[in-house]
């Protein structure tokens, strides 16, 4: 039962951002593990799982098209990676992780995983030039008073290097 509650957690952690808790040196060893253990391609596999699961949101479901058969490959794809990474990679970390710390380290490291994926997948030349273009579409000057009367100084004013 521990187990599937670990799974489920980190899963969990994947799927739904939320606010990020104090982590404790066992989170914290065990997210060095998993972001050091998962390469490019862990993290691109776990990128699809996660548009995937995304997309069955019906706010999101009719631009994206993904079969039952593209979408059981990713849940296996996803479900063999965590694994992996739980039980075999970082098996010492999730151990003393769970111990010391409970299943929310697990949750918290997974979170960290993703995230770090995401930069990985945000870093992409055609999806950077996609974020560029929603620049076009903002006002700098409305930024820039919302910074102001935050207290931050402008951007603009600040002498060059």
């Amino acid at each position: 039962m521990k187990r599937l509650l670990a799974a489920t957690a980190a899963v969990l952690a994947i799927a739904a951002p939320a606010a990020r808790a104090s982590a404790g040196v066992y989170t914290d060893d065990l997210t060095k593990c998993l972001v050091r253990s998962a390469d490019a391609g862990d993290q691109t596999r776990l990128m699809q799982w996660m548009f995937a699961l995304i997309a069955l949101n019906p706010a999101v479901q009719p631009n994206a098209t993904i079969t039952a058969q593209q979408r059981e490959g990713f849940d296996r794809q996803a479900a063999a990676l965590l694994q992996r990474l739980l039980t075999v990679d970082c098996r010492k970390e999730t151990v003393a992780a769970l111990k010391y710390e409970g299943s929310s380290a697990i949750e918290a490291s997974f979170r960290v995983l993703g995230e770090v994926a995401v930069r990985g997948l945000m870093s992409d030349p055609k999806v950077a030039g996609g974020l560029q273009q929603l620049t076009t579409y903002i006002d700098p000057e409305k930024i820039a008073e919302v910074g102001r009367e935050a207290g931050l100084a402008d951007q603009r004013d600040k002498p060059e290097k």
